[in-house]
């Protein structure tokens, strides 16, 4: 990968990262929140939930916004919303106050995964879309690992308002950076020109690909080609339940299950969330070296189930007592949680024909995993309140990521929005846009 998409990547690492900063700031402020405001587990499970109804709403939304403004303006007016809404968390009064932030803060971050999919397809070369969707959706780690070493420290001294405006005033200052900085690779004053040919040649395998004035597929057309998309968002959401399982209730599974202090919680969360980060990236780069570029196919699909099967390890934690051997059996689970996301996304470029289709395709597929997703924090709720415990919490994700597995491998055989499905089978070549 040479330098422009370098930074490209690492544009996108930062906006995921921000983005869960954001989401996660909530769950660490959990043990505080909760006494402040008398909230029971219940309770706590439709606030961390919360967000994600207006983030569901609005992403098919965005993606059309998406396809039609271009990701800089979307993404950018996304980012300043959230950013917002999560420094106003800081100076909530009520739970409806509360609530209300959460809300803003959802319809705002709805833009991030439709514009990083465009962004991913106009800069990326199809050999490459493995790692470079990888390192993006670590983003998605790297965020949780580094509040949850920051949260204590920062509400420890200035209380836990101060944590939502430390997190709100970062996204703006990336926001300046995302202004300034991003263009289209036609566009970017800063791209060497051999780097600018090298994607306007790879990034699809027939000019049609990038022909912006041919017609959309839509949303309606490309759900009526098959089951593929159906399928893709459903093993998305599979995969999301158990990803935010871990994001709004581990904090308080490790206080509360492990009997970890709340000092020491931030440090232990943190660990597996690490680990996730690095061996995504490492498993991304590992798929675009066995595809060898041969991404057509739609092989990746393999890949996929192979990640969730290993994420669906989290189903022995209820046979397990050792705080260590939980974080690993937790990293693990991360890891594979991770590896399909970036995966799927990756899949999903393979397999969409016109870039034009890419940002409404990427809002289904969110939109299909924030369904299950919302209903993590909420579920957990009630069996933690039922049961007092997490066992049937993790037994019920991982049954979850075994159904996403045979989705993926049984629903996801044809290309989107091919005139012939005798097209989507075929194994094209390294460059092809899929």
């Amino acid at each position: 990968m040479q330098k422009g998409r370098r930074w490209i990547a690492l544009m996108l690492f930062s906006l995921a990262m921000i983005n869960y900063i954001d989401r996660v700031t909530l769950s660490f402020a959990a043990a505080p929140i909760a006494r402040e405001f008398g909230l029971s587990p219940v309770t706590l499970g439709y606030l961390f939930s919360s967000f994600l109804w207006t983030y569901t709403i609005f992403l098919i939304p965005v993606g059309m916004l998406v396809d039609r403004f271009g990701a800089k303006r979307v993404a950018g007016f996304g980012l300043a919303l959230w950013s917002a809404a999560t420094a106003a968390t800081g100076i909530a009064w009520s739970f409806p106050s509360l609530l209300a932030t959460r809300l803003l803060m959802g319809a705002g971050e709805a833009t991030s995964n439709p514009a990083g999919a465009r962004v991913v397809r106009e800069w990326i070369p199809a050999s490459e879309r493995g790692v470079t969707n990888a390192i993006f959706n670590s983003g998605s780690y790297a965020g949780p690992a580094i509040c949850a070493l920051a949260a204590g420290p920062i509400m420890a001294a200035l209380g836990w308002p101060a944590l939502f405006f430390t997190a709100g005033g970062i996204g703006l200052v990336w926001l300046l950076c995302w202004v300034t900085w991003f263009a289209r690779p036609e566009d970017a004053a800063w791209l060497g020109e051999q780097e600018r040919q090298k994607i306007l040649s790879e990034r699809g395998a027939r000019k049609a690909d990038f022909d912006t004035s041919a017609p959309k597929t839509g949303l309606l057309g490309l759900l009526r080609k098959g089951p593929t998309l159906w399928g893709l968002a459903l093993t998305q959401g599979c995969n999301v339940y158990c990803q935010y399982l871990f994001l709004t209730w581990l904090p308080s599974y490790l206080q509360n299950e492990k009997g970890l202090a709340f000092a020491k919680t931030g440090f232990y969360a943190a660990v597996p969330y690490a680990i996730a980060v690095a061996l995504c990236i490492i498993v991304g780069r590992i798929s675009d070296r066995l595809l060898k570029g041969d991404t057509g196919g739609g092989r990746r699909r393999n890949m996929i189930a192979f990640a969730m099967l290993l994420a669906a390890i989290i189903l022995f934690a209820p046979l397990v007592d050792s705080v260590w051997v939980i974080l690993g059996l937790i990293a693990i689970s991360l890891t594979g949680v991770a590896s399909t996301t970036s995966l799927n996304f990756a899949l999903l470029n393979d397999l969409i024909r016109k870039p034009q289709d890419v940002g409404v395709a990427m809002g289904f597929l969110v939109v299909g995993g924030n369904v299950f997703g919302l209903m993590a924090p909420i579920v957990t709720g009630y069996v933690v309140a039922e049961t007092g415990h997490f066992d049937r919490a993790f037994m019920i994700a991982g049954l979850l990521l075994v159904v996403g597995a045979t989705s993926i491998l049984t629903l996801t055989r044809r290309a989107l929005g091919e005139t012939s499905d005798a097209s989507a089978l075929a194994p094209q070549h390294a460059a092809t846009s899929a």
